[in-house]
């Protein structure tokens, strides 16, 4: 089953950054890697959900006009919004996911470390909205441990198979052939529109 609030709120009761992500050097190495992924140098609207401590929320804010993050525990939201409050473009926010989807379309959706939560057909409503909420030329960008944990739904494997399931059933929309993937101890996996292969999106893109 989709793991609920009550298991984030023990994590973060028993440590402030239960997954050491501003200390571990795996950490650190793979934010770096879904930071240099990004294909365009800046983005208009970014939501970042499931963001913990706010490390990556920091790394994403300079690339974003405006950037909405969020978490379902609130000792995260606290967290967050105390470590990117030197950033004026960046919202956190109190939001479970799925229910809580905010409203509007976004450039950039990234999924670190959080589709994994997601059971059943949970999984897939996320998935549409992610992609529903997409814009035109924007990017998806999803970073996930590979590795089975035993309180986890879905390993980073199975989620990065039902993405690339869901961008061929939009097939009209998606190129899932321009998916840029890096294989890691993690999974990270980049979705580009077809719109965003477009010679002059291409182009802007580039800078």
């Amino acid at each position: 089953m989709t793991l609920g609030p009550g298991y984030f709120d023990a994590m973060y009761a028993a440590a402030p950054d239960p997954w050491s992500l501003r200390t571990r050097w795996y950490e650190a190495r793979k934010y770096a890697i879904s930071i240099a992924m990004l294909p365009r140098q800046r983005y208009h609207d970014a939501f970042e959900p499931g963001c913990s401590v706010g490390v990556l929320t920091g790394l994403l804010a300079p690339r974003c006009d405006r950037l909405l993050s969020c978490d379902m525990a609130p000792a995260a939201v606290t967290a967050a919004a105390e470590e990117t409050a030197r950033f004026l473009n960046v919202t956190v926010e109190h939001r479970a996911i799925p229910g809580d989807w905010p409203p509007g379309r976004f450039d950039l959706i990234v999924f670190s470390e959080f589709l994994y939560y997601f059971a059943g057909a949970d999984l897939d409503h996320v998935l549409d909205l992610a992609l529903a909420a997409l814009r035109p030329a924007g990017t998806l960008l999803a970073v996930h441990w590979r590795h089975a944990v035993a309180e986890y739904p879905r390993t980073g494997d199975d989620v990065h198979a039902a993405l690339g399931r869901r961008a061929k059933a939009r097939a009209e929309r998606y190129a899932p052939q321009r998916m840029a993937k890096a294989y890691l101890e993690t999974y990270a996996e980049l979705l580009l529109p077809k719109a965003a292969i477009s010679g002059q999106t291409l182009h802007a893109m580039k800078g």
